[in-house]
C-alpha cells in the first residue's frame, strides 16, 4: 500500500477494515435504541477483524467491526450493557430464535 494510498483512505483488496467511526456510532445508537442489551464479542478472523453483536431482549440483533475486546468492553461501559465473549459463552437462544422467525416471515412473504 503507497502512502496516497494510505492518506487517502483506500485499502488494497484482501485487507481487512477495523471499526470505523460510523460503526462505533451506529452501535451506540442501536443499543440504546433497544432494551435488555447485551453484547458479544465475535474473535478476529483470516477475513474479518474484531466483531461485536448487539442482542436486544427479543432477540433482535445487529453486528459491527469494533476495535478489539478492549474497545467492545469500551462500549459495554459507555452503554452500560454486559459484553460476553462469544467463543466461551456462545449466542442466546432468543437470537436464534429470532432469525428462525424472520426467515419464516421472509419465505411466508414471498410469492
Amino acid at each position: 500500500m503507497g502512502v496516497l494510498d494510505r492518506l487517502l483512505g483506500r485499502q488494497r483488496p484482501g485487507m481487512r477494515r477495523g471499526a470505523s467511526d460510523a460503526d462505533l456510532d451506529y452501535l451506540e445508537q442501536w443499543g440504546a435504541s433497544h432494551r435488555g442489551v447485551e453484547a458479544f464479542v465475535e474473535p478476529r478472523t483470516t477475513v474479518t477483524e474484531t466483531t461485536v453483536v448487539l442482542v436486544a431482549h427479543d432477540g433482535e440483533w445487529t453486528r459491527r467491526r469494533i476495535n478489539g475486546g478492549q474497545g467492545a468492553r469500551r462500549l459495554g461501559k459507555r452503554l452500560s450493557i454486559p459484553v460476553y465473549d462469544v467463543s466461551l459463552v456462545g449466542y442466546p437462544q432468543r437470537m436464534r430464535d429470532y432469525t428462525a422467525r424472520q426467515r419464516a416471515r421472509r419465505e411466508r412473504d414471498e410469492p
